[in-house]
C-alpha cells in the first residue's frame, strides 16, 4: 500500500525557501525521476524528447 509521490513542477517559481516540488531541490536530494534532469530551472528528459505531465506522472 504505498503512496505515490508528487511529480516534480516542470518549471521552478524561484521561490527562495524552494517548495517541496521544485525540480531543482528534487535534483539536489536525489528523488527526481530517472531520465530527467533540470536545465535554466526548468525540467528536461535526458533523452531530449519534451516533458509532459502525463509521462511525468507515470515516472513518478
Amino acid at each position: 500500500m504505498g503512496k505515490s509521490r508528487k511529480p516534480p513542477k516542470i518549471k521552478c517559481c524561484v521561490s527562495k525557501d524552494r517548495c517541496g516540488r521544485c525540480p531543482l531541490r528534487m535534483l539536489k536530494d536525489g528523488t527526481l525521476p530517472d531520465g530527467y534532469t533540470v536545465k535554466h530551472r526548468e525540467l528536461v528528459r535526458l533523452d531530449g524528447k519534451k516533458v509532459t505531465k502525463k509521462k511525468l506522472a507515470k515516472a513518478a
